[in-house]
Formats: structure tokens, sequence, C-alpha cells
């Protein structure tokens, strides 16, 4: 019997969710019974190819040990910094040296399909080139000014959303990470530093039901993704 390698997920969690307007960090709403990090971590840790998860807190962060999940061995928590790129190599330095590739995803991503991870996680057997979940841009593409105004119509052919999980190996990643920090430049996905350092990022295209909870009427459209995501006919990872 073939043994399955196991992949350990970085998930960032240290942010405080300020376009939500809520009283307490986004990834602590409840949704479908549970909160959204809740779900999401449950949702990493049920995938077969899935062995551990190091989830990146906030400083000041009160809520994770209140979490039934808290107490799952396969967790691992560690502290985060101000930038994205801070808390995501705070996770990778927590990642064992013998492991060649890492998956970052999203605390705010609770309808991942296991279909899709799957698909990612199979860029680690093709060869050097790390990617990312993406969907195809479909609708009309407008780009303005600081006004709002429309200056031109950008074409939807070959742009596409950035999601995550985001898969790479695990060394590109973390000097691709420091090097953005030492050139004190800003990125929104790991993706975008690898680019920064010439690195080539392989779009895998996922489902758009992959949304991230950022405003408050997300939470609704989650609720029906997640919904629809625990079907018994769904949730095969082929």
């Amino acid at each position: 019997m073939t043994k399955i390698h196991k992949f350990t997920v970085v998930v960032p969690a240290a942010g405080i969710g300020k376009r939500m307007g809520a009283a307490c960090p986004k990834q602590y709403l409840p949704i479908a019974g549970k909160s959204l990090l809740e779900h999401t971590l449950s949702n990493l840790l049920e995938h077969p190819q899935i062995g551990k998860v190091i989830v990146v807190l906030h400083p000041l962060d009160a809520e994770f040990n209140n979490l039934a999940i808290a107490s799952n061995e396969r967790i691992r928590v560690v502290t985060g910094g101000d930038e994205r790129s801070d808390s995501v190599l705070a996770g990778l330095e927590c990642v064992e040296p013998s492991e060649s590739w890492i998956v970052v995803h999203d605390a705010a991503r609770p309808c991942l399909h296991p279909q899709d991870l799957t698909k990612l996680l199979n860029l680690a057997e093709q060869g050097e080139v790390g990617g990312i979940l993406a969907a195809p841009v479909r609708d009309t593409m407008k780009r303005a000014n600081s006004d709002k105004i429309v200056l031109k119509t950008e074409s939807r052919e070959n742009l596409w959303h950035a999601l995550t999980p985001q898969f790479f190996p695990l060394e590109q990643l973390k000097d691709a990470l420091k090097a953005v920090q030492e050139r004190q430049i800003t990125i929104t996905d790991e993706a975008s530093a690898i680019e920064y350092m010439g690195g080539k990022v392989r779009l895998v295209e996922g489902r758009a039901s992959n949304i991230k909870v950022t405003q408050p009427e997300d939470l609704f459209l989650a609720t029906y993704y997640l919904t629809q995501l625990t079907q018994p006919q769904d949730k095969g990872m082929g």
C-alpha cells in the first residue's frame, strides 16, 4: 500500500478584521454552528494529505484557546507579526526542515473544496514549480482613477482571481519572504513574493466558492457554500 505524503499548512490568523466592523476578529465570528476559523481548520485537517496545521495568531489573541479545536494535537500555535509576510514567515520557521513543500491558507477561507486542494498538492509530484488556486475572471473589469472615474475597460483574457491555498517549496518561499521584508515590500499573498524574486507560479483552477470572508455579507454566502460542501456526494478527493 502506497504511503500518503502529508503536508503542513500555515494559517495566518493574526489579523483583526477591520472591514467586518465586528466586536471580535473576523476569524472568530460564528457561522454554521462554529467559528469561521474552526471551519477552516477542520476542513484542512479532514484532508488525507494534510498532516499538521500551524496557526499564526496575534500576540494579544485571547480567543483561540477557547475553541474546541485548539486542543487538537495536530495543531501548533505561534505568534505572528504586523504584516502578513511576518506572520507567514513566523509559521515557516516552525516547519520541520525535512519538509520540502509548504501550504499557506487564509484563515477566512472556510469553503475550500477537498478536490481543489488535492489538485494543488499534486504540483509536488510534477516538478519544482509551486502554484496557487485561482479562479478565472468572469466579470467585465474596469480600471478607474482615484475619483472612481473609469479610465478603460480591461480585457478579461488571462486574468485570474488569486485564491488560497498557495503551495511552494519551503526554502524558496522562506527566501522570497525574507527578501521582500529586507526591501520593505508589502505583499498580499505568498505568490507575490515568489514573483518578486523571479520565480514561476503555476495557476491551478479552483472553485469560485472558495471565498474569503471580508465583508459582513460574505458570511451569508459562506454559510451556503459550507452547507453544499458538507453534502456526502460532494466530499470526494478525486
